[in-house]
């Protein structure tokens, strides 16, 4: 436990810079002008209701994939139960833990933490998931070692809760050890199509790949084609060797990027 309140400790301390929607929201709530940012969180936001200081910071203190895989990476395949963690809150605040916010003319602001901004990081870090035996000793076989805190963040996410969705992640990461065909970016492809698609179990994947397949197809094909004018008149003058308007490339370089994985992972699972 000293090793994970030290770990804790310094993830929250490290230097966060602010960003726009935090300036505005501080600066419109509060009217305050730009300039007196700092100030503020100094001597105003400790002061401030837990409620209040949770809506200024949330934004700041909310763990992405990348903050989760510096615990993965300490915790291996082990949790840490839910029990414990009222009390992990209260030791770091009572260190006391203390955030470094980084406004835009490069200044930092020094402000100790309460228990509702570290409990908010803590509850977000996926600690009290677990990665079976199984699912652990493939991640352990990935080729690239400098992925693996985030190839056991990803394992450690809540999508792959049910029996269904760990079907998927094993039958894959079986698949692309064996084959050698392992890329990072692929593994996070697969977390982010099992949060948002949901599928049951690897039949069912495989059962409805053709039908989102077709369906990406349908939409590249009409973001790549040019919009149509509104106005004859518009068209005359803007249209043919002068129209400039080119299509949302980058929706359509995304969906382009989804369908070339789906493809690809048909073939691995099946």
């Amino acid at each position: 436990m000293p090793a994970l309140i030290d770990a804790l400790a310094a993830e929250l301390e490290r230097p966060r810079e602010l960003a726009p929607r935090v300036l505005n929201y501080i600066t419109g709530t509060y009217e305050l002008d730009p300039a007196n940012v700092g100030a503020f969180l100094e001597n105003q936001l400790p002061q401030l209701e837990e409620d209040e200081v949770d809506l200024v910071l949330s934004p700041v203190f909310t763990p992405k994939l990348a903050d989760q895989a510096v615990f993965a990476e300490l915790l291996g395949a082990a949790p840490i139960p839910r029990e414990q963690w009222p009390e992990l809150v209260r030791e770091l605040a009572a260190r006391p833990t203390r955030a470094t916010l980084v406004t835009p003319d490069g200044t930092r602001h020094i402000v100790p933490l309460r228990e509702v901004t570290i409990e908010r990081y803590l509850h977000r870090l996926r600690l009290e998931a677990a990665i079976p035996d199984s699912v652990f000793a493939l991640l352990e076989k990935v080729p690239a070692q400098t992925d693996r805190p985030v190839v056991r963040a990803i394992a450690r996410r809540g999508a792959w809760e049910t029996s269904g969705s760990r079907e998927i992640l094993e039958q894959y990461l079986k698949a692309i050890i064996g084959n050698r065909t392992y890329e990072l970016s692929d593994l996070l492809q697969l977390m982010d199509l099992v949060e948002t698609r949901r599928p049951k179990d690897v039949s069912t994947l495989l059962a409805s790949i053709p039908g989102w397949t077709e369906a990406l197809r349908e939409q590249i094909e009409k973001g790549s084609a040019p919009k149509p004018f509104f106005h004859q008149q518009v068209e005359m003058m803007h249209g043919l060797a002068r129209d400039q308007r080119g299509p949302d490339e980058a929706k359509v370089s995304a969906k382009e990027r989804e369908l070339a994985f789906l493809l690809k992972l048909q073939q691995i699972l099946q």
